[in-house]
């Protein structure tokens, strides 16, 4: 048994890439606005390391909205195969540009052309809109790489808490918190 958070979770990452059906990395985000009303949403766990946990995305949508106006998050990964979860709190910050240019540059063409054709979190009068945009940019850089768009870009929450649930039977769950005080860790459990 590890008492680095980061080494447990690296061991329950790999076990969930080998058992989930569909997105081990799937993850749900919860933010708050400048006014404290949470919203929820699942994205795609993209980097992951002692220095936190990055995902990408809008930087126009709702979610960037409040991590402008709150930069804190919460994660949660649930791996249902494996009966276990992962919560992280933390700092959020914006990734650099050029870890933003390198993943970006991984991603498909069509998800590429996507993050130009999306206004993404905003009202959208018919789906034949979007497709219209999307044809758009396919015109727009065919022939060509597609360059990032200003607007996108990733995120790293940094955990100052991170804690490891797993099921057992009967509801006696086993609960490690691990949480940061300055650059060390403390370990404790809880009760289910």
């Amino acid at each position: 048994m590890t008492d680095d958070p980061f080494t447990l979770f690296d061991a329950w990452f790999a076990e969930a890439r080998q058992s989930e059906p569909s997105d081990p990395n799937a993850v749900a985000l919860a933010t708050a606005d400048a006014r404290g009303r949470p919203s929820v949403r699942m994205v795609l766990l993209k980097g992951h390391g002692p220095d936190g946990f990055v995902f990408y995305t809008n930087r126009e949508s709702r979610k960037a909205g409040d991590l402008a106006d709150n930069a804190r998050a919460a994660l949660l990964f649930h791996w249902k195969s494996l009966r276990r979860q992962v919560r992280i709190e933390g700092p959020v910050a914006r990734v650099s540009d050029a870890e933003s240019d390198a993943y970006f540059a991984s991603r498909s063409r069509d998800s590429q052309l996507g993050a130009w054709a999306s206004d993404q979190s905003r009202p959208l009068d018919a789906r034949a809109t979007f497709e219209a945009r999307f044809a758009d940019m396919q015109a727009r850089f065919a022939g060509q790489d597609v360059p990032r768009p200003p607007h996108w870009g990733g995120y790293r929450v940094a955990p100052v808490r991170i804690e490891f649930w797993q099921d057992r039977a009967h509801r006696l769950h086993e609960r490690r918190v691990f949480d940061r005080d300055d650059a060390d860790w403390r370990e404790g459990l809880l009760y289910p």
